[in-house]
């Protein structure tokens, strides 16, 4: 008798000994397991916050489309935490969304289940009885010339009338997605636990230029309710063009790519351009001697810039890692995105026959209103008696 007794204290020892606590995202059925085993050890409130923070950082912690997806990146978020861990994560990842939602508060999304269980329980605040979905959308904000520079972009769950149904306490998913001319240009997510949801503010700046056309947009709403998901769409939503974002031309490093022997470096004009051991002995051909200054060339170029006239400043140069004329120009990685250079000086730092280098100081401003000032080094080449910039190096 007191051997069985020794048996059955060793095995609940056991089984008490395996319990994990901690996360194990080795696969789907470890991390749901390891999961239930940390969630059972909690007290009943503290079991629904933990479901809430799991549902938080699933939802807005992690980068993936559908629900798969989702739970895999939330293991590889989350293996190895405990939970007083994941309620901290959970705290950092509401705030950053504007979630109002907190670890210490009482339970306030319905009952949560990443793994899942939609099936409506006996008392489920997610199992909204609605008809459809309504979107409200407004201009907010002023830019000082009185254009917004914003939408407020309001989801509302209907019944079968059109007037908003009434619930509270609920933690519905809102999704929004924007599109112009078919592209989607973004995503984001939201809470939705009353008809009173403030929904999402949309800034101009965060829409990218170069992928609206005709300076209109679409936007999608999807709320996920219990027994049905609702989407509602609105399309050519004016945007302010003057706000949508442009990013600063893109600062290419010329000693990144590979130099034609004949440039000058630089950052070191009288270094020896070493041999080509492959090379065959012969007489080099003397390139025609070019007329023009190689400060003009540079000159030049900068003033197309600033015009836009890329296509002039394009063919001013020969720069491989320029590209081509179509990734010069782009108006969001390339000069495109200049709206205007102001030039400070202009210094020809050595010239000979085949290669020159010439500094210059100048400010660029972008299509955004941002200014930055630089210092840059433009190495020329001579071909067939023009000065074409061949590289180009911004100094500190």
């Amino acid at each position: 008798m007191k051997k069985l007794s020794f048996l059955l204290i060793f095995s609940l020892l056991l089984f008490t000994a395996c319990k994990k606590d901690k996360v194990d995202a080795t696969n789907t059925k470890t991390l749901q397991s390891s999961i239930n085993d940390m969630t059972a050890s909690l007290p009943t409130i503290k079991q629904i916050k933990f479901n809430e923070a799991l549902y938080i950082l699933k939802t807005f912690g992690v980068e993936a489309d559908g629900d798969v997806a989702e739970l895999k990146a939330l293991g590889q978020l989350i293996n190895g935490k405990k939970v007083p861990e994941i309620m901290a994560m959970a705290d950092q990842v509401a705030q950053k969304n504007g979630i109002e939602w907190a670890s210490n508060a009482p339970p306030s999304l319905g009952e949560m289940n990443i793994f899942g269980d939609d099936k409506a329980k006996e008392s489920d605040p997610n199992d909204v009885k609605a008809n459809s979905l309504s979107i409200i959308t407004r201009p907010t904000g002023d830019d000082g010339t009185g254009a917004p520079t914003a939408i407020q972009i309001i989801p509302r769950l209907v019944d079968n009338s059109g007037n908003p149904v009434s619930f509270t306490g609920a933690g519905l998913e809102a999704t929004l997605e924007v599109f112009s001319n078919g592209v989607k240009l973004s995503t984001a997510k939201n809470l939705m636990q009353d008809n009173n949801f403030k929904g999402f503010n949309l800034k101009f700046s965060s829409i990218p230029a170069a992928k609206v056309v005709d300076n209109k947009i679409d936007v999608t709403v999807s709320v996920k309710t219990t027994a049905k998901t609702f989407k509602m769409t609105k399309i050519g939503l004016d945007v302010n063009p003057s706000l949508l974002k442009v990013p600063a031309p893109v600062v290419v490093d010329s000693m990144a790519v590979e130099q034609d022997p004949a440039v000058i470096d630089p950052n070191n004009p009288g270094a020896a351009v070493p041999a080509d051991p492959n090379a065959t002995a012969a007489t080099p051909a003397t390139p025609k001697q070019s007329a023009a200054d190689p400060k003009n060339v540079v000159s030049g170029f900068l003033n197309n810039v600033s015009s836009q006239n890329l296509k002039a400043a394009y063919n001013s140069s020969s720069n491989p890692s320029w590209g081509s004329y179509e990734s010069f120009s782009n108006p969001t990685s390339g000069f495109g995105s200049v709206k205007n250079v102001s030039v400070k000086n202009i210094t020809t730092n050595l010239a000979n026959t085949n290669a020159a280098s010439v500094n210059a100081t100048y400010d660029v401003t972008d299509k955004n209103g941002r200014t930055t000032s630089l210092k840059a080094t433009f190495g020329l080449k001579n071909v067939n008696g023009e000065w074409k910039i061949s590289s180009y190096k911004i100094n500190p």
